[in-house]
Order: structure tokens, then sequence, then C-alpha cells
């Protein structure tokens, strides 16, 4: 339970970044701005949190034990989470991007196969290939028909064009985020803190951030004051708070692929937030009846997930298990 609240409050904060990208995007700003003063901005302030913690010097090792690892998979994680996101926000609406992202609740789930889970048995810890969670990718149904029940009528006023360059991006950043944060967490092996995790890949996506910040600069200048201080906002709410939340929540559950995917669907409370967030501040128009409706689908799949995630559970013989040791 502890790590399905931990989700649902990063889901809040997560929610700053959909209104704020928008509000960019409408003030005139370049998305490409939007996605790597962000990451920019989380370099000091995760350096220092870790330096004060004493917990540098691992995270250095570790940085130059596998610095391809930190590089591809913070770049996956990182970039290719982000920067489609902030994309899909110069196209469309803040509701309807983060109701897209809620896909990540089944791309968490269909990534389950590619990683293996500890179990222990009789003969000693073994390690198992995941299986798709089928009760819990049921529930995450319910949740995403609430969402295309909440979004249809806004959805219904949009062309084509729009609609795919808003969409696409988003479903590629569904599936990179969940992606590079568990082979992340595989890498370290619990060796690193979730402080330290999250600093490593945001410095080994950095990369891609200066080569995405040149582009800006020659297609559009440099970022307007006002698009600097929203890129802060977003750095310290989002890149910060909501995703040492989230990192930390998926700590705690790290071996069990069932609850794992439990966690990433509390991320759907990010489409009520945004709405809030943008009928207060941009002044979007209340949502419709039909909208409500969806809105309740939304919590109460939410709410079937993760009490399904909970006897979801991986049952293993010692026999059967024995057969099935790992290096």
């Amino acid at each position: 339970m502890r790590a399905i609240l931990l989700g649902v409050c990063s889901s809040f904060f997560f929610a700053f970044t959909f209104v704020l990208n928008r509000s960019m995007e409408l003030s005139g700003g370049s998305w490409l701005w939007s996605a790597s003063l962000r990451y920019f901005f989380m370099v000091p302030f995760l350096f220092l949190l870790v330096f004060w913690r004493k917990n540098w010097l691992a995270l250095w090792e570790e940085l130059k034990k596998n610095p391809s690892q930190w590089f591809l998979w913070g770049t996956v994680g990182f970039g290719l989470f982000y920067a489609p996101i902030c994309f899909a926000g110069a196209y469309g609406p803040g509701w309807l991007v983060a109701a897209t992202w809620q896909i990540t609740i089944l791309s968490g789930s269909l990534l389950v196969p590619l990683f293996y889970e500890e179990r222990q048995t009789a003969n000693g810890p073994i390690k198992i290939r995941g299986q798709i969670p089928l009760k819990g990718l049921c529930m995450s149904f319910i949740i995403i028909a609430g969402i295309a029940v909440m979004q249809y009528e806004h959805a219904s006023q949009l062309s084509l064009k729009p609609m795919l360059l808003t969409i696409i991006p988003v479903l590629i950043a569904s599936f990179a985020y969940p992606l590079g944060n568990r082979k992340m967490m595989v890498i370290c092996e619990g060796r690193l803190d979730v402080f330290q995790r999250v600093l490593g890949m945001t410095l080994g996506s950095l990369p891609f951030w200066i080569v995405l910040a040149i582009i800006g600069i020659i297609t559009d200048g440099p970022p307007t004051k006002t698009q600097t201080f929203q890129s802060f906002l977003v750095a310290i709410c989002s890149g910060l708070i909501a995703t040492l939340l989230f990192f930390q929540a998926t700590n705690l559950v790290q071996h069990n692929m069932a609850k794992l995917a439990a966690v990433e669907a509390t991320q759907s409370v990010q489409v009520l937030f945004v709405l809030i967030g943008e009928i207060l501040f941009l002044q979007a128009p209340l949502p419709a009846p039909v909208s409500l409706a969806g809105i309740l689908f939304v919590i109460v799949g939410m709410m079937l997930h993760s009490i399904v995630s909970r006897t979801n559970q991986v049952k293993v013989s010692p026999n059967k298990g024995a057969s099935k040791q790992f290096s």
C-alpha cells in the first residue's frame, strides 16, 4: 500500500509537466527547450542531494563500471520519454497528452517477460522469467476505457494530423520510461539508492539533451525568461519530486512484477490532476458528464488493479524451481 500511495503522490507532481508544457507551448516556447531545460536544471540539485548524502563516490564507481549502460538506458528512460512528451505537447492539449500517456499502464505490463523475478524456494533464491499479469492487464483495460470515455468529447473535435502527432510520440514514451527504469534497477542490483540512480540516469542522458539544445538554438534561438522559469518549475515538481517518489515506489516492489505494474498504474491519476490544473490555470472548460463517468472508470480501474496485484503472485514449487536457475 505504501508503494501505491507513493505512486499516486508522484502522479500529482508529474501532472505539472503536462500543464506547464502546454502553457509554454501556448506562449510560443519551443518544445526542444521545454525538454532539455528540465534535465539541465535537475543535474545540480540531484548532485548536491547525492553529495550531501555522501553517496557520490559509490555512484561514480558505478558510472565508471558501466558507462555505456548508463548512457543507453538513461537516454531511453529519460530522453526517449520526455522529449516525445514535449513534442506531443506542441500538437495537442495537455489533457490529451496526459490521457494518452496512461497507455504506459499497458506498456509496463507487456514489458514483464523481458525481466526475471527472484523467488525464494526451499533450495534458495531462484530467478524466473516474468509473466504478463493477465488479471492486472484486464484491470488496465478498464482504466484505459475510462480514459477513452473521458476524452471522447474533446478528441472528436481534433483533426487526424494533430491526433497522430500527439498519440504516436506518447506511445514511444510509454514504453521507454518503464523500460529504462527497470533496466537500470537490474543493472544496479540494489547497490544504489533511488537518488543515485536518478542522478546517474540524468547524467547518462545529458548528451541527448545537449544535442536537443543545440538544435533549439539553431532553429528557435535561446529560450525566453518565462519558458526558463516554467521549465525550472517542471524540473523541481516533476523532474525531482515526482521522479524520486515514483522511483522509490518502484524500488519497494522491484522484485514483484505484478505489483510493479500496479505502481505504474497509479499514474492514471495524472489525468485527473491535469484536468484540474488546466481548469484552474489555463481556463479550460469543466468536463462534461461523459467525462465525469470516465473519471469514475479510471478510479475504479486503478483500485481493482491494485487489489488484483496483491494476489497475482507467481507460485514456484521447489522441484520446479530447481530446474530454472539463472546466473
